[in-house]
């Protein structure tokens, strides 16, 4: 009954984190503890269960840690071929490559370990898990709250759609990733207009600035493509001074609230960006929502490897503190070891 008590106090956590603002990592790691206490407790119940169901589950979760590891890391690493290819030898797109290259890596030295029946190189092996299961464990809850807050519905009273740039091809022209920003963005805008009276009709703001290697703001671009596909020119204000995520926010919030004071607004981004760009919003004391726009397949993995290291540094003090103190035991356990 523990685990199922600890899990119970977690969700209880998770749905006050919620209710207070959705735009918290915490509310990840508390919807990452519940689900955990809550397999454990299922976990700790198949004594009492049929001998065919325990057995069955032994085995799947076995195979789930023998193959698992192998077919990520597979995947990560073809995927990370397939960046390359089309999107260039950038830091950035070879993320997956040597995520996938880094399990492969960890289960050689592991390897290593056992064959070698090495005591020092057991306690090295035991401590990297240690801080990859932690590093792990914030993943999955990154990706599992994302995913949640992705689908949660639109708020029906916002004034202002915030479109968030991405840079632009050849200077000048929008890429298909920011052309499908700004087709979920009408999307959201035609949904709130719809719900909203005539005197208070949402408005649509381009947020991008322009960048060395463009030739016009990118909000200026965003908004010819709009005006160029029916969207009214008179429902676009162009934001063209920012050049971070953090300078779209705070840019948009001082023009939304020098035009109406207090007011709400849903974001846009890419999928794969929505979640770190709430906490971005959430920081910069604007009241939005930020929904996502969808994402090639190919493109997802990378750059959602990309955002969680992005979060995981902004608690940096917390993050390395823990994995610095798993460090410390695993030198603790070498010394001794050595002694």
């Amino acid at each position: 009954m523990f685990p199922y008590a600890v899990s119970a106090v977690f969700l209880l956590l998770f749905g006050i984190g919620v209710a207070r603002d959705r735009r918290r990592f915490g509310n990840a790691v508390y919807l990452g503890l519940a689900v955990t206490f809550l397999g454990l407790g299922l976990l700790a119940g198949l004594d009492d269960a049929h001998p065919q169901v325990a057995v069955t589950v032994a085995v799947v979760g076995l195979l789930v840690l023998a193959l698992g590891p192998v077919v990520l890391a597979g995947l990560l690493c073809a995927n990370g071929v397939k960046m390359v290819r089309k999107e260039g030898r950038r830091p950035a797109n070879l993320l997956s490559l040597l995520a996938g290259l880094g399990i492969f890596g960890v289960m050689a030295l592991m390897a290593a370990a056992l064959a070698l029946r090495s005591t020092m190189l057991g306690i090295i092996v035991g401590t990297l898990l240690a801080v990859l299961g932690y590093v792990s464990f914030l993943f999955v809850c990154f990706i599992g709250y994302a995913f949640l807050y992705g689908r949660m519905r639109i708020r029906r009273d916002a004034d202002y759609v915030v479109v968030l740039g991405s840079g632009l091809i050849g200077g000048r022209r929008v890429p298909p990733l920011l052309a499908s920003r700004l087709e979920r963005g009408r999307e959201v805008y035609e949904t709130l207009a719809r719900r909203r009276e005539v005197d208070r009709t949402p408005v649509l703001i381009a947020s991008g600035g322009q960048g060395p290697d463009e030739e016009l703001p990118e909000s200026h671009a965003m908004a010819a493509y709009l005006v160029e596909r029916g969207f009214p020119e008179d429902r676009i204000v162009r934001e063209d001074r920012s050049r971070t995520t953090e300078e779209n926010m705070l840019f948009s919030k001082a023009l939304m609230e020098q035009e109406r004071p207090g007011s709400e607004c849903v974001i846009v981004t890419n999928n794969f960006h929505a979640f770190r760009a709430a906490l971005m919003a959430r920081k910069a004391g604007v009241n939005g929502q930020v929904v996502g726009s969808p994402t090639a397949a190919y493109f997802w993995p990378s750059a959602t490897i990309r955002e969680f290291a992005a979060v995981f540094l902004e608690y940096r003090v917390v993050n390395l503190g823990v994995c610095a103190a798993l460090i410390v035991l695993g030198g603790l356990g070498l010394v001794g070891a050595a002694v």
